[in-house]
């Protein structure tokens, strides 16, 4: 692609599940992708993707207006806001798309504004299968004016971007999402176990459940995996779920709500990563239902990666 072809410039630092989804649909949009990650393995894939991979954090933020944020661990946040600071660069936009804390982003977002940058509270609903095929809307809040400059960005890697007002919002309404795809995710296979072990066709339990009143997004997106009985190719791992379900729960005891069908979600969840799915998929926990229930049948699991 030549230069004069493409929109603009932006940098994505985290090239993982997420953030390598966000590099190859910007590439193929038509930005100029600057990416950066720790892991070699995630560089290369982003490469070959067409994005143009930088040395450092500080380095991709050098070349960019615009950097995308997509990170594991509210330390690597912090580093990397850190990181920019230090560079003494000129107003850059840094778009926070993780799920973490408040008050972690909100310390970041100091870090950067007392740098001279803005910073934007941005988290993404939808799964990697999702990010894959651009089905993520966006909750931003914050400074509205770079939110309605960066509204084309984000209708090139995702469905749609809402603006929710003030820095932090995009998370509380993430909160809510999430609260929501867990329960969704463990009623869904709660459902299929119930259906196997009476004697049906787990793909026959599918097929029917989501042409019905009973169904959701998330056992449409995850009832193929229980019916295939195979979660290792996740789109969002046990492991990880389990750090963005604490994030939440911690929340919602701050601001005194109970959330009694969330909470009874919480042992199943965990007993998925003592059974060994921490790296696959959260609909393992229907894996996890079916030794509950007594249900035997072939395993076609691969190994973890």
């Amino acid at each position: 692609m030549r230069d004069k072809k493409r929109k603009g410039a932006v940098g994505i630092i985290g090239l993982g599940i997420m953030g390598g989804a966000f590099a190859s649909h910007l590439t193929k949009a038509g930005w100029r992708v600057i990416g950066f990650d720790l892991s070699r393995a995630r560089c290369q894939e982003a490469k070959r993707a067409g994005a143009d991979i930088a040395a450092s954090a500080a380095e991709a933020a050098k070349a960019v207006p615009v950097i995308i944020t997509s990170l594991p661990s509210p330390k690597a946040l912090d580093a990397v806001a850190r990181e920019i600071a230090k560079t003494k660069l000129p107003r850059r936009i840094v778009v926070e798309m993780s799920t973490f804390a408040i008050e972690d982003k909100e310390r970041a977002e100091r870090v950067l504004r007392n740098a001279g940058h803005v910073m934007l509270d941005t988290p993404v609903s939808g799964t990697g299968a999702q990010a894959k095929t651009k089905d993520l809307i966006f909750y931003a809040s914050g400074d509205t004016a770079s939110i309605r400059k960066l509204r084309p960005m984000f209708r090139d890697f995702g469905r749609e971007v809402y603006d929710l007002g003030t820095f932090g919002n995009g998370s509380k309404m993430k909160f809510v999402a999430n609260l929501l795809v867990a329960i969704h995710n463990v009623a869904g296979a709660e459902a299929m176990v119930l259906g196997m072990k009476s004697g049906l066709d787990p793909r026959m339990v599918y097929e029917l459940a989501t042409a019905g009143a009973g169904n959701s997004r998330m056992f449409q997106l995850r009832g193929p995996m229980m019916v295939k009985n195979s979660y290792d190719k996740p789109t969002m791992k046990v492991s990880v779920w389990k750090k963005d379900m604490q994030v939440i729960g911690d929340f919602a005891k701050k601001i005194g709500v109970t959330t009694p069908l969330f909470t009874a979600t919480e042992p199943i969840y965990e007993q998925a990563l003592k059974a060994g799915h921490g790296e696959h998929d959260t609909a393992a926990v229907c894996a996890v239902l079916e030794a509950m229930a007594g249900l035997k049948r072939s395993r076609m699991r691969a190994k973890s990666r």
